[in-house]
């Protein structure tokens, strides 16, 4: 026990405000609201209901950003307005897509988010990597070029540290595997050559694409990312395996090692 004259603070502090949530400062704005009947409700009652009836009945085109968030939400916070928490979300990561690559760590320091809101964050994540991956995987490269780059958008235009990842190709420059070999920090992420071009010769690959993210935004290749494929086309050249290319995907825009004669 501390000694009686000594100041104690408690051991943490709650990320939220612990409120009666049908007050007017604690409940969007909206309190109890009197119905025809005369009886009071949440100003949000039903509110749930119509969200799902409006998605079902006219899909989410005309649906703005914070309201497909509040329905994912749904899933996570039980019962309470979520329109907040949805606009708190946006606010702080810019737009949905911020929102679901945000780390967990940047998510619970949202007020009102914990490890159910990210679940559901990193659920919606998973399943728009799956598309994705089904419109390139065991198909011709050069074909679904596109469909590639949206896939490779996907997985990492908006992560907040540095991946690398290599696509690996058969005699047809069918894609066989994407795999990611490499994590970083927001500004370098570790590319090992052998590694590289080990997993080639255990896939019986032909060629590889590789790509890597920039968290600036700027998809510019930096003069460590030319050393690197460089060491990278050398090893596997050594088991005759060719470097298609090497795609830096930015937040906006894309940049090709061979489109720009670095390759």
């Amino acid at each position: 026990m501390p000694p009686p004259e000594a100041v104690t603070e408690p051991a943490f502090t709650r990320s939220f405000r612990m409120t009666d949530r049908l007050k007017p400062d604690a409940a969007a704005g909206g309190g109890l609201v009197t119905g025809t009947d005369g009886t009071a409700q949440p100003h949000y009652w039903g509110h749930r209901e119509r969200l799902r009836t409006r998605f079902l009945e006219g899909g989410h085109a005309p649906m703005p950003d914070y309201e497909m968030l509040e329905l994912l939400l749904f899933n996570a916070v039980p019962k309470i307005d979520v329109k907040p928490l949805a606009k708190r979300l946006l606010a702080t990561f810019g737009d949905l897509n911020g929102v679901v690559a945000a780390s967990e760590h940047r998510i619970r320091q949202v007020e009102g988010a914990d490890r159910w809101v990210y679940l559901q964050l990193r659920l919606v994540d998973a399943f728009a990597q799956r598309m994705a991956q089904a419109k390139v995987l065991q198909r011709e490269v050069l074909s679904s070029w596109q469909a590639l780059i949206s896939y490779c958008r996907t997985c990492m235009a908006y992560r907040e540290t540095e991946q690398f990842r290599v696509l690996f190709l058969d005699r047809k420059n069918t894609i066989i595997a994407d795999e990611a070999l490499g994590s970083g920090t927001v500004g370098h992420v570790p590319v090992y050559p052998r590694e590289v071009a080990k997993r080639a010769l255990e896939l019986n690959a032909s060629a590889v694409i590789l790509v890597h993210n920039h968290p600036s935004g700027d998809p510019t290749p930096s003069d460590e990312d030319i050393t690197m494929t460089a060491r990278v086309a050398a090893a596997c050249e050594a088991i005759d395996v060719s470097v298609h290319d090497h795609v830096i995907i930015g937040k906006d825009a894309e940049a090709s090692f061979r489109e720009q004669g670095l390759l």
